[in-house]
């Protein structure tokens, strides 16, 4: 059997029952493992499968590249929104220096905060002034002002951002997805989510349950990158891939 058709029969599988195990595919072909091993790994570096350990799972990922601006997202998955904010709120401790990014779930730990002292920094005015309000010190990047998701962005922002040292950051995303990682629909604000992590001890991405399974434009981190924080994981699959906290 030719290694193409081999190769096509293992995913018309996968695809079919979403997981296999590698003896079932052994039995299937009658092949040997280090033959299947070796097509799981090249499907799998073309992203067509996710190797896991024992056999394949399926992909089965939407692409998106809309954007909604932030009025639209606070009304979706408020007490989700919530359940990870208030987790994500509660692993700040005293003498941090937080990065807390743009967006409608990051913007929900303000309120959730302990009272410590904590250096915030966000490229979200928004956040700023609730950060402040709180009573909190808290520091702007300077740069361009994106009105739909509220944050500041562009080459500025990230060069101004480049000479902290964060403890933590908080990281929104639009998508999550095994085959291209956690991915956001604008190019400036993956630059900017890039550089804060390469600059953060320890990267969380605040994403509810719809965001898995879905690819947008620009990949800013791989699953192995970031530590993300969800409501809950319907679909089991990326525990293999990512370190994940289900909060409800």
């Amino acid at each position: 059997m030719l290694t193409e058709e081999r190769q096509q029969i293992i995913l018309n599988e996968v695809n079919a029952r979403k997981s296999v195990t590698l003896s079932d595919l052994c039995g299937l072909l009658g092949a040997s493992g280090s033959t299947v091993r070796r097509d799981l790994n090249s499907l799998a570096e073309r992203g067509l499968l996710v190797k896991v350990h024992g056999g394949a799972m399926s992909i089965n990922d939407n692409f998106s590249n809309a954007e909604q601006n932030a009025d639209e997202k606070s009304r979706l998955f408020n007490d989700e929104k919530s359940a990870i904010a208030r987790f994500a709120a509660s692993l700040i401790d005293d003498g941090d220096l937080v990065f807390v990014d743009a967006g409608t779930t990051t913007e929900k730990m303000i309120d959730h905060l302990p009272e410590k002292n904590v250096t915030f920094v966000t490229n979200a005015f928004v956040h700023a002034k609730k950060l402040a309000q709180r009573g909190f010190k808290v520091f702007l990047p300077a740069g361009e002002i994106k009105l739909s998701t509220e944050a500041i962005v562009g080459a500025e922002c990230v060069n101004s951002l480049q000479s902290y040292n964060f403890t933590k950051c908080f990281i929104g995303a639009n998508g999550i997805s095994l085959s291209a990682g956690v991915t956001t629909t604008d190019r400036n604000e993956a630059s900017v989510k890039a550089a804060v992590m390469k600059n953060s001890r320890s990267c969380y991405v605040l994403a509810d349950h719809s965001k898995f399974g879905q690819i947008t434009s620009v990949t800013f981190a791989k699953l192995n990158q970031v530590k993300i924080i969800t409501d809950k994981l319907d679909d089991k699959k990326y525990l293999t891939a990512a370190n994940i906290k289900e909060v409800m």
